[in-house]
């Protein structure tokens, strides 16, 4: 009788065994830890902190809501969610705990201390009860998860009935040309500065082709759908190079 074959997902444009992926990643965001903050700015040009706030201006956080923001490496969601929401209380889950350090070591997380827990999970797989949080974001995280379904499931169980997700990723831009000339700036210049800043190229590199390898908008709000949220929609953002999904636990 034949062994059951691996089965096989993506790393970047290389095609690895499902179970080397979660190592993989983490020792990509093990390597840019100390820089992360640096190389959203790089990837985004800056503008991934307008995108930030774009995602607090849609999901509106309330007084004493509860927030799981799952790979939220160094609390940057989390530290906006508190001060829009006024009080309440973030969980940032990352997989890697490097991240996890960084984020504590920055002001806010001294300042907003008692309104924050550091966990080091995995999103496929969360360490909390069914019915637990009001919000879920993800912001650049689930094109890293092995199996982003797994995720979205898993965000489901644990949001209380009537919770809402919310996703932040870099997408695609509709226009072929625009996206063309994006890919050549993505693929030509970023892992470059990844060189130069952090001394990293291949993680830069690694980083450039997950998101050309991730699903456009439409298929990822099927994903939101299939999992059983509703009224799920998206936002494109610039133009679409970042897109952001909604959706509630109903």
């Amino acid at each position: 009788m034949s062994e059951k074959p691996d089965t096989t997902t993506h790393f970047g444009y290389e095609t690895v065994r499902e179970d080397e992926k979660a190592g993989r990643v983490q020792g990509v965001f093990s390597s840019v830890a100390s820089k992360y903050d640096i190389m959203n700015d790089v990837m985004s040009g800056g503008v991934h902190r307008i995108w930030k706030d774009a995602m607090m201006d849609w999901l509106a956080p309330r007084p004493g809501q509860r927030l799981l923001d799952v790979a939220g490496g160094t609390g940057d969601v989390s530290f906006r969610f508190l001060k829009r929401a006024g009080h309440g209380h973030a969980t940032v889950l990352d997989l890697t705990e490097p991240m996890l350090i960084e984020g504590r070591k920055r002001a806010e997380a001294e300042r907003l201390s008692d309104s924050l827990d550091w966990v080091v999970g995995d999103a496929m797989a969360l360490p909390f009860d069914a019915n637990t949080f009001d919000t879920y974001t993800i912001s650049f995280g689930i094109r890293n998860v092995t199996r982003p379904q797994d995720a979205l499931a898993e965000a489901y169980r644990v949001l209380k009935p009537g919770g809402r997700l919310m996703v932040l990723e870099f997408s695609q831009i509709p226009n072929p040309m625009m996206q063309a000339a994006y890919d050549a700036y993505s693929f030509n210049v970023i892992p470059r500065m990844g060189q130069m800043i952090a001394g990293d190229r291949d993680s830069y590199q690694y980083l450039v082709e997950s998101i050309r390898k991730f699903p456009d908008q439409e298929t990822f709000l099927g994903m939101v759908r299939d999992a059983g949220f509703g009224n799920a929609k998206y936002r494109n953002l610039t133009m679409g190079v970042a897109a952001l999904h909604s959706g509630w636990k109903l």
